[in-house]
């Protein structure tokens, strides 16, 4: 790994934006895995962007990434546009770059992951956000080092 390269690296946060329950997970400095960090519990949509702020401060993350549940056939419904709106509040809050990542299945993989695990009741309900979180974080990690790979071709 040259110098370039490793500067490029950076703490990343994902959010998996949920009605009352919003999964947060963050990768390494190194880009390589994704941690489950924790399950912020708020109705509150500005109370909420605070505490994700919060999060992006305290995981010293420079950029955010918000999971964006596209409708299967790939248009936005009003789930992703309220998404959106969140999204643009964080941007502007927290001041770093926000990008949108498509969602599309990661509650279904999540849900997955906590089968092969025999994760049940209290605790699954605790942990599938960020569950979802990580997935959604590895979904773009992965974007992230195939761009840098086609780069070098």
């Amino acid at each position: 790994v040259n110098q370039s390269e490793r500067t490029n690296k950076m703490i990343i946060m994902s959010v998996d934006l949920g009605k009352a329950r919003t999964g947060i997970a963050v990768s390494d400095t190194g880009e390589s895995f994704a941690f489950p960090k924790c399950v912020i519990n708020e109705y509150s949509t500005e109370r909420l962007v605070k505490k994700i702020c919060g999060c992006a401060e305290e995981y010293s993350a420079e950029l955010i990434v918000v999971g964006y549940p596209k409708n299967m056939n790939g248009s936005a419904g009003s789930r992703a546009c309220e998404c959106a709106e969140i999204a643009d509040m964080i941007k502007e809050e927290s001041g770093k770059s926000v990008v949108m990542w498509d969602e599309r299945c990661t509650t279904v993989s999540a849900h997955t992951a906590l089968n092969y695990t025999d994760t049940r009741g209290k605790k699954r309900k605790s942990v599938i956000d960020a569950v979802a979180a990580v997935i959604i974080l590895e979904d773009y990690l992965a974007y992230r080092k195939n761009q840098k790979n086609d780069e070098n071709i």
